[in-house]
């Protein structure tokens, strides 16, 4: 699932996780001791000093022992982060988590084939369910240690944002007020890159012409056309020609290669929004106040996305993320990869939107999005619905994260 943040401070507010340019290199065999306090010690004790006199206390003619020097923690290195290595105490709000719920998640990762790490682990978590909250801990910190993820200078908090799965009401002919198309990629998409932008393929002939024939679905809105292409995906309750009815998603099938633009930053641009106001609900009553400026909005993203159709047998599950497995509401999260590799637990200390409710809990790494860069850095999968959608628009919260890694 390819998709985009809304809110128009993301990528400021990111700088402080890391900017490193990207390279992909596995973990295994990276570790690397950092262990200076050690090294110091040690020198300190082949120094030639003076023999003191007995403290008072202690026998005359034995010597007191020295506490050993506290080794410095161990180092991972990342492209994009580091991780050092942390205890489960560390962990705010560890005992608290409904860590069963996190289980499905687990083991939807696990579907995908697992890194060498992880081979073993997996193993494990396809034989186990856990009885109780407890007993998932006890099994997770037997196999796991936690390691804190930082950016390559040491900064330990970034930015969690949120996302979701639109569900729009949509139909399969045009009619009334349903007359804005959800297309499958043109057939010569890949001859031309970049392809018509979206205000070309608005307005242009040639542009238009290379989409004929090719709509899946049709909304009444623009804005829920723009926020399907947003999110990557998501899911239509289509009526069909007939008159049926039925739930199918539409997923991410390419875009016509023009640069992202946030819709918000370009209010925030044209003075009509504070930064601290755009979010996904505002832009949308901003639209719906200024109808003769909305094209004008929406040309301001020049990306286009198309998008296929699939079905939706089990509404219970959500799209495919990067990793490649279904991602789970409240459990599935968007990273990037070169800081943190997909099919990893990952904990998450935050509050919700708009709220000093702690967002603490386990996750699963299993999906990516462009503006999603840098070390200490996730997009949270809100789910589907009314409820997803206010909260996801709403989230730009201050994250720390601690990544679970094989012992």
């Amino acid at each position: 699932m390819v998709h985009h943040t809304i809110n128009s401070s993301t990528m400021s507010a990111a700088k402080a996780s890391s900017n490193n340019k990207p390279m992909m290199n596995d973990v295994g065999g990276k570790c690397r001791l950092i262990a200076a306090a050690a090294i110091l010690g040690a020198l300190a004790a082949c120094a030639d000093y003076p023999e003191a006199p007995p403290s008072r206390g202690t026998p005359t003619g034995t010597t007191a022992e020295k506490p050993a020097p506290t080794p410095a923690p161990a180092v991972m290195q990342r492209a994009r982060s580091r991780w050092v290595s942390a205890d489960w105490s560390e962990l705010p709000g560890w005992e608290a988590d409904a860590i069963s719920e996190w289980w499905p998640a687990l083991q939807r990762g696990c579907n995908a084939t697992p890194p060498f790490e992880w081979a073993r682990i997996c193993a494990d978590a396809r034989s186990f369910t856990p009885a109780s909250d407890a007993a998932a801990r006890t099994w997770l910190r037997q196999r796991l240690q936690p390691w804190r993820v930082e950016s390559a200078e040491g900064q330990t908090e970034g930015l969690l944002t949120g996302y979701f799965e639109p569900l729009v009401e949509a139909r399969r002919v045009p009619a009334g007020a349903y007359r804005v198309a959800l297309y499958g990629p043109p057939t010569d998409l890949a001859t031309r890159k970049p392809y018509w932008t979206r205000q070309q393929l608005d307005t242009h002939k040639p542009a238009q012409a290379a989409l004929r024939g090719r709509a899946i679905a049709y909304v009444a809105d623009p804005l829920d056309a723009l926020i399907l292409q947003i999110q990557g995906s998501g899911r239509l309750q289509l009526t069909e020609a007939d008159g049926q009815r039925k739930l199918v998603r539409v997923a991410f099938a390419g875009h016509n290669d023009q640069p992202y633009k946030s819709v918000g930053k370009w209010l925030i641009e044209q003075g009509e929004l504070r930064p601290e106001q755009a979010s996904w609900p505002a832009i949308k009553a901003w639209a719906r106040a200024n109808p003769r400026r909305l094209n004008e909005m929406l040309w301001s993203n020049p990306r286009f996305v198309f998008f296929r159709e699939e079905p939706l047998p089990d509404p219970s599950v959500g799209p495919r993320g990067a990793q490649g497995v279904p991602l789970t509401p409240g459990r599935s999260v968007a990273v990037d990869a070169q800081s943190v590799p997909y099919g990893t637990p990952v904990w998450i200390d935050a509050t919700e939107p708009l709220s000093s409710t702690p967002l603490r809990r386990l996750v699963m790494a299993q999906d990516t999005g462009s503006a999603i860069t840098g070390a200490v850095r996730a997009d949270y999968f809100w789910g589907w619905g009314e409820t997803a959608e206010q909260q996801a628009g709403r989230m730009k919260q201050p994250l720390r994260m601690w990544v679970l890694w094989p012992r």
